[in-house]
């Protein structure tokens, strides 16, 4: 092994010929051929490279050439390894790939300012920094996994806000469906409260006029059967009894052997020379023996009804004007009978007989 040496200078980055490789001392016209160098760890020394800042124009060439230098490094390094196997060790010089990637930087026009590209580099230094890391073979890088897992949970994000508006709208069209369907039956349900009550007041109102009409009703059959209590009063005064004490026999319309038809009065049985009263004032028109009616008195009314009292025994009073009680004659038994008694007829118009119990009840008489 030879004595340790001093690490010759890194050539210049423009005595690469166009391959790429190496056009120093000895290769096409150089100075000749290199000795044979191994470092060792005591004669080895970092590479004194150009280690400038790039200035940063555009963001994302500066950082390309950066790029291009380690790729450039890992190629050459990967070309080495593969032949290690089948070639002795040679010596290996690195060029200063640092300081030509500055220099071409330097000459570069600014990205943005290429037409038709500048609108294509995003400002944002994280996109293109990403865009220009990734690997040639294609594989993602963390960065451009970062990026597309954002664009996921952006997507995501963005569906899920969508899905959530599309069911707060369904549930605000569901919302305003029930409450119209809600106002609607409210509706209806006024309407038909309203209509069962106007119905129950149009009935109740019905009742209520029938109740009224009712009592109207009554209150003029009291005031009737008032009137009419108060005239058969005034009646009373004016009508009596034909005979003070008296038994009622035959009856109005009663068969008999006695006559030749039906009975035509009523007969109030007294002992003979009962007095007979005028039943109420009028004018005697007939008095005298009337054959089977024995003698009889007839008093004209001022309506003209005729009454007829037979069988008297005497006649008090045969013609002129009478008043109510006024004694016109007594019981007698002349005539067809079997008994004393006053034999009463009542002929309105001075026509057919009608029965005189009606006729003397409808004039305020008990009998």
């Amino acid at each position: 092994m030879a004595s340790n040496r001093p690490t010759p200078e890194d050539p210049s980055a423009y005595e690469l010929d166009d391959r790429g490789a190496y056009a120093g001392p000895g290769v096409d016209g150089g100075d000749g051929p290199w000795e044979e160098w191994n470092p060792t760890e005591e004669s080895t020394r970092s590479v004194r490279g150009k280690h400038r800042v790039a200035k940063q124009r555009g963001g994302g060439f500066a950082r390309s050439g950066t790029v291009l230098g380690v790729g450039v490094i890992a190629a050459v390094g990967a070309s080495g390894m593969a032949s290690a196997e089948d070639r002795p060790p040679v010596p290996i010089s690195m060029p200063d790939i640092g300081g030509m990637t500055d220099d071409l930087s330097e000459k570069l026009p600014d990205a943005k300012e290429l037409p038709g590209i500048g609108e294509l580099i995003s400002d944002e230094d994280s996109t293109a920094t990403d865009a220009a890391s990734a690997p040639a073979d294609g594989t993602a890088t963390a960065a451009q996994t970062g990026v597309d897992t954002g664009n996921a949970a952006g997507a995501g994000e963005a569906l899920r806000s969508r899905i959530l508006q599309q069911a707060d709208a369904q549930q605000g069209t569901a919302e305003q469906e029930a409450r119209e369907a809600a106002e609607k039956a409210a509706v209806q349900q006024a309407a038909t409260e309203a209509a069962a009550h106007q119905k129950s007041a149009e009935k109740a109102a019905a009742a209520k006029k029938a109740a009224e009409m009712e009592a109207k009703r009554k209150a003029e059959e009291a005031a009737r059967r008032k009137a009419e209590a108060e005239r058969l009063a005034e009646l009373a005064k004016s009508f009596i009894a034909p005979v003070s004490s008296y038994t009622l026999t035959a009856s109005f319309g009663q068969a008999g052997d006695r006559w030749a038809a039906d009975h035509t009065g009523q007969d109030f049985a007294a002992p003979t020379g009962t007095p007979v009263k005028a039943v109420h004032s009028g004018t005697i028109t007939q008095a005298g023996w009337a054959g089977s009616y024995g003698y009889r008195i007839v008093l004209t009314l001022d309506d003209g009804t005729e009454l007829w009292f037979c069988h008297l025994s005497s006649m008090v009073k045969t013609s002129g004007k009478v008043n109510t009680g006024d004694v016109i004659g007594r019981v007698g038994a002349t005539g067809n009978v079997t008994g004393p008694h006053l034999h009463l007829e009542v002929r309105p118009d001075a026509g057919d007989p009608i029965d005189p119990m009606p006729w003397l009840r409808d004039h305020g008489l008990s009998v």
